[in-house]
């Protein structure tokens, strides 16, 4: 990872994973859409302690696998990351539903 990006200030929020079958291809496909449409850095783990990957890439977000009930963590940092973190938490908090 850029050092760049390691030292920005991020926001973080948090949200348990809901859907019965995880972050698989459905809602993680919604996830990236919802990260790409800021222009902050937005990065997603599914355990504390684990690699943080970029949010905005579909195949990283599926290779995650975050299983039901798991917590989910979402940073971001730049100028709409608030907007980010908050809008990425309502999504995962309502089941990826629109």
């Amino acid at each position: 990872m850029d050092d760049r990006v390691q030292d920005r200030d991020w926001i973080v929020g948090n949200v348990v994973i809901q859907d019965p079958t995880g972050l698989h291809a459905r809602p993680a496909v919604k996830l990236t859409k919802l990260a790409k449409s800021f222009a902050s850095a937005v990065e997603i783990s599914a355990n504390r302690g684990t690699d943080w990957i970029n949010a905005k890439s579909p195949n990283a977000v599926m290779k995650l696998k975050a299983a039901h009930g798991l917590p989910l963590h979402i940073r971001a940092a730049g100028e709409d990351a608030r907007a980010a973190v908050d809008a990425l938490v309502a999504l995962v908090d309502r089941d990826f539903h629109d």
